[in-house]
């Protein structure tokens, strides 16, 4: 702990690693079958149509119940440095500049910057992850599939869908933050009188979290097509093109549902996990 207290950047960045990993177990379920469901915007590769709770239904009969965390290899791989980086990046930034309170300009600033740096170095880890969840693709392993991908693909294989990630990510993170600390200090003088933390928090991170996986859902369509499809969406406007066609502005909210409920839930335990043990390490 002596070494720990010396290193804030680092208790930060294992704070919202146990935080991301934490959460992604839980959750990794909804994120698979948003996965499914966006894939078959492409109908050469189409499962069989149906909602949300069909799509659970077809994967527990193919692969069982543990089929349903399936992709949870790649995805702790990319949550386990790309949540640490994200908070410990968050904190430095806010020490730097100074931000302890930030307005919501510099809240926006702050979560797409520390948001795009991480989501930029893990971007073949994300392609990789969303190819293990497709159903598409079948990789024996991460270092199989990163193998494979880059003989077949190369550099730009591995970082298909950069564009649309970032366009995704960054923004979801600027607004999440800038959302959940208004909320926060809506809801302050209810902490103060209640003296309960992790329900505020919670509840402020559900709401910050519909509310920024609602405006940057889009981007999410755009870049499970290209990451998975790459030969055939290899630029933003023509996947872009091709779900307008298909299906009109509805296409472009395929998923949507267990993406907001993966997202919300996911950064709202992320965050309330990451508060509390801050706390107890002493980084605040």
């Amino acid at each position: 702990m002596d070494a720990l207290s010396a290193y804030p950047i680092l208790k930060s960045f294992l704070a919202g690693s146990f935080s991301g990993t934490f959460s992604t177990i839980l959750f990794q379920p909804l994120d698979l079958v948003k996965t499914r469901l966006q894939s078959r915007v492409n109908a050469h590769y189409a499962t069989p149509k149906s909602g949300m709770l069909g799509t659970v239904a077809h994967i527990v009969r193919k692969d069982n119940i543990f089929g349903l965390w399936k992709g949870i290899t790649p995805s702790i791989t990319r949550v386990i440095p790309g949540v640490g980086l994200y908070f410990s990046s968050l904190h430095w930034l806010k020490h730097t500049f100074d931000l302890e309170e930030m307005t919501a300009i510099q809240a926006v600033s702050l979560g797409i910057t520390a948001r795009s740096m991480s989501g930029a170095l893990l971007i073949p880890i994300t392609v990789v992850k969303t190819r293990f969840e497709s159903d598409v693709y079948r990789y024996n392993s991460i270092s199989e599939a990163l193998k494979l991908i880059y003989r077949q693909e190369g550099i730009r294989g591995l970082s298909s869908g950069l564009v649309p990630t970032l366009l995704r990510d960054a923004p979801y993170s600027g607004l999440y933050l800038m959302f959940y600390n208004q909320l926060k200090k809506m809801t302050a003088d209810t902490e103060k009188k209640s003296n309960k933390l992790i329900p505020v928090h919670f509840c402020c991170g559900i709401v910050a979290g519909l509310m920024a996986s609602m405006v940057t859902q889009p981007a999410d369509v755009i870049k499970t097509k290209m990451q998975l499809y790459p030969n055939e969406f290899n630029s933003i406007y023509h996947a872009t093109l091709f779900v307008y066609k298909k299906y009109g502005i509805l296409g472009y909210f395929k998923g949507v549902v267990p993406r907001m409920l993966r997202r919300t839930l996911m950064t709202a335990m992320a965050w309330t996990v990451y508060e509390q043990v801050t706390c107890w390490i002493g980084l605040k």
